[in-house]
């Protein structure tokens, strides 16, 4: 690895990352990579701890743009866990010689373009010299750590799901803490459980979250995915949610219960997010939404024995699915052991975290670990920690103040030669992140190898384009319940956060067909321009 000019830099070797470095240099760019872990995986690499595992089928949360790589990996599991999509993602880094393009043990933490070239600085001290920047860094990669009172003071052991380490933690016969029932909250709690002499689980907001219902493949049904793979990635590649399923085909309000609650079940017991989105419409008409909570909350009930707890677990401040659904592995069942309390914090707001343990407005409780579930500064945070700054002075933490603002999810004005992917202005989270993420690296090696095929030294969005594009984004969202809920879609999770819906909601085929048309025509939106200087 050199310091040296290169048509592209690209920032973070995550299932993004990872994807854009292979279809570059299979472009014939030159291209290198820094990553802040010490190995391949981004999300997949950080997020240890006990239970992670991903909420679509591994199936589809894999890659599609080699036929030979997706019939020679089998996957062990409809949803598989983190130490398995790691040693894929681990297998595609030297199945395609990925690794030595990348250093390793590196942030990123200033770049500036000057009119030809971007500047890049790392903690190492290192300069790159790119023509373009593609930042890889990922939706859930900052995490969020909440500024609790005390919590520097306390004497016992401290976790964070978010940077859990890569050796074996043990809970046995100590009095554990979880702070947060978002996903990583959910998913680790019934593995610490099995564990811990106590566990108490201090909950500020409940989430809806479906059994994942796992098993594993049989030689059957792998034999059967192979054959059916060609057919499942063309159904998925215009889907909404970039996955093969679809809504049940029919109207909620316009069938009787009895089909109503079997389509729901059927979603129920497929587990993962796809409950969601059982009926059309059920995320933008508050009467068939009510239905789906109904029936969710039914399961809730029916599994926690304590109807306090059962009522403090349902929640109460969102329509179903506007938050991310989580998907977990005996999480309500957890709170039907006697050595597990769930402790409301809206009831009992915590006050401060002592040398002993947590304190709230009902008293202490004593503890010999605790652990931080508590999420991510999502969708910018990782964006909005590099000092950017284009050639005229614009900063991308000025031009987001307001929320971000972009042209398509993908570019910024002000900012030319620099694209990220998978994050706000894009479907990103609320769909396959793999599947989006290879869709926008096509793209934009695309205009990347367009740039350079016609001598163009500078590629920037359009201001009145982005913000055309970012009202679009806005006004869809606005026609759906998702702004009613205080997610970390809005950045409602992180204090001081500027409010906005920052994914994009019209789903996955009609954003690929949006980009396709802007290239087919030439790339309006952006301005092209060329000096001659290389």
């Amino acid at each position: 690895m050199t310091g040296a000019d290169t048509d592209i830099l690209i920032i973070g070797a995550g299932f993004s990352g990872l994807r854009a470095m292979h279809a570059a240099t299979r472009a014939g760019l030159s291209a290198t990579g820094v990553e802040s872990g010490r190995g391949v995986g981004g999300t997949w690499y950080w997020n240890r701890y006990p239970g992670a595992r991903c909420d679509v089928e591994s199936i589809d949360y894999s890659y599609s743009f080699d036929p030979q790589l997706q019939d020679e990996w089998e996957w062990s599991e409809r949803y598989a866990t983190q130490p398995e999509i790691l040693a894929y993602l681990e297998h595609v880094a030297d199945r395609y010689d990925l690794r030595r393009r990348f250093e390793f043990g590196t942030t990123v933490l200033a770049a500036s373009f000057d009119g030809v070239r971007w500047s890049v600085r790392t903690d190492g001290d290192r300069e790159y010299r790119p023509r373009f920047l593609l930042c890889a860094t990922g939706s859930l990669s900052i995490p969020s750590v909440p500024d609790l009172p005390g919590l520097d003071g306390f004497a016992g052991r401290t976790l964070l799901t978010a940077r859990w380490p890569a050796e074996e933690v043990s809970f046995r016969g100590e009095r554990v803490g979880v702070i947060g029932t978002g996903s990583s909250g959910i998913q680790s709690i019934p593995l610490i459980a099995e564990q811990a002499a106590e566990l108490t689980v201090f909950q500020r907001t409940a989430n809806y979250s479906v059994p994942a219902d796992n098993r594993p493949f049989s030689p059957a049904e792998r034999a059967e995915i192979r054959r059916m793979y060609p057919r499942r990635r063309a159904d998925s590649a215009y889907s909404p949610a970039g996955t093969p399923h679809e809504a049940y085909p029919a109207d909620a309000l316009a069938i009787d219960q009895r089909e109503r609650d079997s389509a729901f079940q059927e979603r129920w017991s497929a587990g993962g997010v796809l409950f969601g989105k059982t009926f059309p419409r059920q995320t933008t008409d508050e009467r068939v939404n009510a239905l789906a909570r109904e029936f969710a909350e039914t399961k809730i009930r029916a599994t926690v024995r304590d109807p306090r707890v059962a009522a403090d677990l349902v929640p109460d401040d969102h329509p179903i699915g506007t938050k991310r659904i989580c998907t977990d592995s005996g999480y309500y069942e957890t709170f039907n052991r006697d050595h597990v309390r769930l402790v409301n914090l809206r009831r009992e707001p915590l006050e401060a975290v002592t040398p002993t343990g947590v304190r709230t407005a009902a008293g202490d409780y004593e503890l010999d670990s605790l652990v931080l579930a508590t999420g991510f500064d999502a969708m910018t945070g990782a964006l909005r920690r590099i000092d950017l700054r284009g050639p005229r002075g614009d900063r991308l933490q000025e031009a987001w103040t307001g929320g971000p603002v972009s042209y398509l999810g993908l570019a910024v004005p002000g900012l030319p030669n620099l694209f990220y992917l998978t994050g706000p202005g894009s479907p990103s989270v609320l769909v396959n992140m793999v599947t989006a993420a290879e869709q926008q690296v096509d793209w934009l090696v695309g205009l990347v190898r367009h740039c350079l095929d016609e001598g163009i030294d500078e590629v920037e969005a359009r201001a009145d384009a982005a913000q055309r594009w970012t009202r679009h984004v806005d006004e869809v969202a606005e026609r759906t319940l998702f702004p009613q809920a205080a997610s970390w879609y809005t950045g409602a999770n992180v204090p001081g956060k500027q409010r906005r819906f920052m994914p994009y909601l019209g789903g996955f085929g009609a954003y690929r067909r949006a980009c396709e048309q802007v290239s087919a025509e030439g790339y309006p939106g952006f301005v092209l321009t060329s000096r001659g200087a290389r």
